[in-house]
């Protein structure tokens, strides 16, 4: 099959299922993400040999960031996994470094827009190009009572083999309506969509579609969330949760 009508592999390990909004460390700062998600039912058939099955398997990751100057932050994060038989194995870690240089100020009305850049080294189980880069660009509105956010992404594998200058694509959406000061719900949508050679059709493309539910508990950041794949690409059902921690 030629290079252009190949699917492209599989998207990285999903340690953290998030839409990235307008939140960003101050300067001198350090926050922390606790990630957590795990499919009852997801794929048991192998992108290429070796691979961990997503089915009935955990996810972690711990992030941490630091607010480097006005409107940049960096971020180091560590991923483990759970599989199915009960084994428990450290997955990869990622590098990153964050830009919103567009953001309303507390509690006011506007827009956001910036950028997200990644390097990232995984297990080949986990990971079938170990070594990958990717830029996830963000954009949105808010205001006291909603949210709205996307994030297209851009993926490059550099490992040996299967590195290319075409890069894997997908985005991710959210969109979610205050019920209180405190308490938010909405809706989230991740998909897969191919290459920027070639955007699969749509019935080939992991798509899940998440409800989902933000709080605060004193000050501590909880998001959780129910996905349903809306593909046969993607994983039946998800189960994912997030914790701010603060400093």
């Amino acid at each position: 099959m030629s290079a252009l009508l190949a699917p492209p592999v599989h998207a990285g390990f999903p340690d953290a299922i998030q839409v990235h909004a307008d939140t960003i460390s101050e300067v001198g700062q350090v926050g922390m993400d606790l990630h957590l998600n795990t499919t009852p039912n997801g794929r048991r058939t192998a992108d290429y040999p070796g691979e961990v099955l997503p089915h009935r398997g955990w996810r972690f990751s711990t992030g941490l960031a630091y607010g480097l100057a006005p409107n940049w932050e960096a971020g180091l994060s560590l991923a483990a996994s759970r599989d199915a038989d009960g084994s428990t194995h450290p997955a990869g870690i990622k590098l990153g470094l964050k830009w919103l240089p567009v953001r309303p100020a507390d509690d006011q009305t506007g827009w956001f827009l910036g950028g997200n850049a990644e390097l990232a080294r995984f297990k080949q189980r986990f990971s079938e190009s170990r070594s990958t880069a990717e830029l996830l660009l963000i954009a949105g509105w808010r205001n006291a009572d909603w949210l709205w956010a996307v994030n297209p992404k851009f993926g490059w594998n550099l490992s040996d083999g299967l590195g290319s200058k075409t890069a894997d694509v997908a985005v991710s959406a959210k969109l979610a309506r205050g019920i209180t000061p405190r308490l938010q719900l909405g809706l989230e949508f991740h998909a897969e969509l191919g290459t920027t050679r070639r955007i699969l059709p749509a019935s080939e493309q992991s798509q899940v579609l998440f409800l989902t539910v933000d709080t605060y508990v004193e000050d501590w950041g909880l998001n959780f969330g129910i996905g349903r794949g809306l593909t046969k690409a993607a994983d039946e059902l998800t189960l994912k949760a997030m914790v701010s921690v603060p400093f």
